[in-house]
């Protein structure tokens, strides 16, 4: 999957770099207030021998998008930070942690007129943990997760309200695999590996 990013990064910077008569036009950018729900996969890796789970999260997002063709857009979402509970098969949760995850793509809108327009896209996830600590059985010790790069894919639709306002619904997956340390010692990797769904509502400008 690393392999994947080099490629990812160059069609988003790529995109970034092209110049197009559209891009000069009215109302090529588009910002998407909404929520998200990080759901990770199920079976979280082994840490420390024992199998982890890691908790869904739900939070607002931002999402700002150019679209510089009328098909073609790149967009970067934001959020405030996500908190996730660890926990470790037989023994609870032991550990709690706040990531922000920032992901930077390339859309393809397949009827950017249409009232209803489905659209994929395919980008980058950053994932930074921070603010992590241990409970339970593990209470008193240092705990660490590493941040992640990886790919990420999205699709969804837009529905237009007016010319202006739109709605919209997405669903993305995100390769987020990270070490995690006790006491700076690793103990395993977390494979989250979420399904992210996302509904916000959109203004065009």
């Amino acid at each position: 999957m690393k392999a994947l990013l080099p490629f990812a990064l160059a069609a988003t910077l790529g995109a970034l770099a092209v110049p197009t008569a559209h891009a000069e036009s009215n109302d090529s950018w588009v910002v998407r207030i909404g929520g998200a729900v990080v759901a990770p996969k199920s079976n979280n890796g082994t840490i420390a021998g024992a199998r982890a789970d890691v908790s869904s999260s739900t939070r607002p997002t931002i999402d700002l998008e150019y679209m510089f063709t009328p098909n073609w857009g790149v967009d970067v979402l934001g959020a405030s930070p996500f908190l996730h509970d660890i926990s470790l098969a037989g023994l609870g949760t032991v550990a709690r942690t706040k990531q922000l995850p920032p992901t930077f793509g390339i859309n393809y809108h397949f009827m950017p007129n249409a009232a209803w327009s489905p659209f994929l896209g395919a980008g980058v996830n950053y994932t930074n943990f921070f603010s992590t600590h241990a409970t339970g059985a593990l209470y008193g010790n240092s705990v660490s997760i590493a941040n992640s790069w990886g790919p990420a894919v999205r699709a969804g639709f837009d529905l237009k309200i007016s010319e202006k306002w739109l709605a919209t619904v997405d669903v993305r997956w995100a390769y987020i695999q990270s070490d995690v340390k006790v006491d700076n010692t690793k103990v395993g990797t977390a494979k989250i590996d979420p399904i992210v769904f996302g509904a916000s509502i959109g203004y065009r400008f």
